[in-house]
């Protein structure tokens, strides 16, 4: 994220008035320095804002004929729910079946860290994650499952703890073969 993009001064300066609007007096001890902490902390977990999420998956390689489900589980991922900017957080996986090109599977990390990394909803940023893998590496097909725990659900509102939502998209093979889908499920 750009300087431009975050104005530091601009988020100490709303934060201040957040800080007042609700009651809070910034000038005391354990305020005083919050506006500049969450001016810090946005421009670190919305890093991402503005930034193509196929930047993600920059050096791929052949695929020497491979044609078996690659998948990646359990990526841990920590974002912010766009609706309230409160988090949202759960676990990625993502498997697809190359068609001639592969990428480091460590690179699927850092997709899902750059699609978290801005304002999201569970249901975008698993497209996001799917269309970039389909984009870079035309596989013949990808499925993208997205476990999320949202706090706007279980700390405000209907207050539901330990409710957590799926989302998944499915490209390719995956739209037309449901054995390949349940392979996909059975593994995680």
């Amino acid at each position: 994220m750009t300087e431009q993009v975050l104005n530091a001064i601009d988020v100490e300066s709303n934060v201040r008035s957040i800080l007042e609007a609700i009651g809070e007096d910034p000038n005391r001890e354990g305020l005083l320095d919050t506006p500049k902490r969450v001016a810090k902390m946005y421009k670190e977990v919305f890093e991402g804002v503005g930034t193509p999420p196929e930047t993600a998956l920059t050096t791929t390689f052949d695929s020497e004929g491979y044609e078996g489900i690659v998948l990646v589980k359990d990526i841990d991922y920590y974002t912010f729910c766009e609706h309230h900017l409160i988090p949202f957080f759960g676990k990625a996986h993502i498997g697809y079946i190359p068609d001639k090109r592969i990428v480091g599977l460590s690179k699927f990390a850092r997709l899902v860290e750059l699609t978290a990394k801005r304002p999201q909803v569970q249901e975008r940023m698993t497209n996001q994650i799917a269309l970039a893998i389909e984009n870079v590496l035309q596989p013949k097909g990808v499925i993208v499952s997205l476990e999320g725990q949202h706090l706007c659900m279980c700390a405000r509102g209907v207050k539901k703890p330990g409710s957590a939502t799926v989302t998944t998209v499915k490209k390719g093979v995956f739209t037309e073969d449901a054995t390949l889908v349940n392979e996909f499920l059975k593994s995680l």
